[in-house]
């Protein structure tokens, strides 16, 4: 039997309402996904920079620097990943209920545990964005060399390499990162924040 049984969530006091009245704007997670070097990161980061400029709370969750802590006991098998994304919905989730606009930069490969993170929030408060780019250029591009140490064998499960990577159906935005320069896809992003009133 479950010890959850006997856990009973506890109201606050301050509810994610009054914390965006205070903030003077509403909160969401933008759920930035793609490929290994599509620039998920460094357009997650533009956009951050460019609310902070505007004086909105903001903070960028970014899938290396998160596997530094919070998911350190968590490798690149298929099971690992999906707990890798479900933990990262339940960050996500308390951020946006603390007023903030999450940025989440992760390779997030299975359709069906970015469905999953979704469902955790309303319609109002998810935008999932497809940073697409193809994988040559990816490879090309290759920040940190992993696509070099993948295709050698020295890391297992790489996704694009031998690990698949289910590109989203329906995505709320589509940038193609290898058509568009970074400060023009973070003006196209913050022009859609406008757009659907959160900011």
């Amino acid at each position: 039997m479950s010890n959850n049984q006997h856990i009973v969530w506890h109201p606050t006091a301050v509810m994610k309402a009054d914390r965006q009245k205070l903030n003077r704007h509403k909160s969401c997670v933008l759920w930035f996904t793609g490929l290994s070097g599509s620039g998920k990161s460094v357009m997650a980061n533009a956009v951050d920079e460019k609310l902070y400029e505007r004086g909105i709370q903001s903070y960028v969750l970014d899938g290396d620097n998160i596997r530094h802590g919070l998911n350190q006991d968590l490798g690149f098998r298929a099971e690992d990943r999906i707990e890798n994304i479900r933990r990262i919905g339940e960050v996500a989730k308390l951020f946006v209920d603390s007023g903030q606009i999450i940025l989440t930069a992760f390779i997030s490969p299975f359709r069906e545990d970015r469905k999953m993170v979704k469902e955790k929030f309303p319609q109002e408060e998810f935008f999932e964005i497809y940073i697409k780019c193809p994988l040559n250029i990816c490879e090309e591009r290759d920040p940190k060399g992993l696509y070099k140490k993948a295709r050698s064998g020295e890391i297992k499960h790489f996704t694009g390499i031998d690990s698949p990577y289910e590109s989203p159906l329906s995505p709320d935005l589509t940038i193609e990162s290898d058509k568009i320069s970074i400060a023009d896809a973070a003006d196209l992003i913050i022009h859609e924040l406008h757009t659907k009133g959160i900011i």
